[in-house]
């Protein structure tokens, strides 16, 4: 066990840092390993207070297609995570939240196990996507990816699953939210489907690509330039890296909306947030911003299990429960 741990350690993802490195088919292979591990771990996570459920769901058509991995006008098969409480009254409703992992590649791993029991504990209905790009689903899917384009709607699937499937979802009280490339998914199902949600929360969010791409390196750079993938540079074709920008979509907002973010992000230029506020701006829209000039623990000071990160995620909550009215209470109401 402890050369299997080993070997996953190597070549796992850290959700942001390891994003920048083409995978080779053994890495590939590995992915679904790791996936696999942590799969079983977040039953012992959350499984105390969680029904934890595995779904496949369908997503758009692919928008680049280059290895033909699906005929032409097939929908994407997009696994996904759910996550109820124990306990639930079948004559009740109750509010769900749609939760988008980040990374340019990775998944929803057991990083995420903090927020889920917190989430899941004041009643919330939890469905997470692996969407188009996901890592551990093996070559195909990763090489699917439509990085803030046809991805965004494998996340709005994953609502209309949910509020379709489970009886107890409220299709009133629904939230989107998501941290970096997550919060990205958050900005745009906001803007392409506010008939959809409540309210959408934006961690750390990716916001602007024509800027990320001048100040990301290369290796980077190439995850959006390879032929599968947008297939040209950001010079190249700047309008394209535009339209998946969402500092570049602000006008488009109609629902209540709350970003959190941090200066000393190190991930995250603070140019991306700071465009996205003037944009908002420009556009009359009220959102409400809390930017942290040092937050410890940086680009994931509010995925962490500090004293400032369980009171940055209780605002989230309060915020969260005046649109959604969960049946539970704020684990982190007193903090503040």
């Amino acid at each position: 066990m402890d050369d299997l741990r080993e070997l996953l350690a190597a070549v796992a993802d850290d959700e942001e840092e390891a994003e920048s490195y083409e995978r080779t088919g053994d890495q590939h292979t590995f992915d679904v390993i790791e996936r696999k591990v942590d799969d079983v771990l977040w039953y012992q996570r959350v499984g105390d207070v969680a029904d934890v459920g595995q779904i496949t769901i369908l997503g758009p058509p692919p928008a680049n297609d280059t290895r033909r991995l699906e005929k032409e006008g097939n929908l994407v098969k997009v696994p996904a995570y759910t996550f109820t409480p124990k306990e639930l009254d079948p004559t009740k409703r109750y509010p769900v939240l749609v939760f988008a992992h980040g990374g340019v590649h990775a998944h929803f791993d057991t990083m995420y196990a903090n927020m889920v029991r917190e989430m899941v504990g004041q009643g919330y209905l939890v469905v997470a996507p692996e969407y188009r790009g996901s890592t551990g689903y093996g070559q195909d899917h990763y090489e699917l990816i439509d990085y803030g384009g046809l991805e965004v709607e494998d996340t709005w699937a994953a609502r209309e699953w949910m509020v379709e499937h489970y009886e107890t979802a409220d299709p009133e009280r629904v939230a989107v939210i998501g941290w970096s490339h997550g919060g990205l998914h958050a900005l745009f199902n906001a803007f392409n489907h506010p008939e959809g949600y409540a309210c959408a929360f934006a961690g750390v969010p990716v916001t602007d690509l024509v800027a990320r791409m001048g100040y990301k390196e290369q290796a980077y750079r190439d995850l959006y330039e390879t032929d599968y993938h947008i297939g040209k540079a950001g010079w190249e074709d700047p309008d394209e890296y535009r339209d998946r920008s969402p500092a570049w979509h602000a006008d488009e907002l109609e629902i209540p909306l709350r970003v959190h973010a941090t200066r000393n992000d190190g991930d995250l230029n603070e140019m991306e947030i700071d465009r996205l506020r003037e944009a908002f701006a420009a556009h009359d829209k009220d959102v409400t911003f809390e930017f942290h000039d040092e937050a410890p623990g940086a680009h994931k000071f509010e995925r962490i299990d500090t004293t400032f990160a369980r009171r940055s995620r209780g605002r989230l909550y309060d915020f969260l429960a005046e649109h959604l009215d969960p049946p539970g209470e704020n684990p982190y109401a007193d903090l503040d």
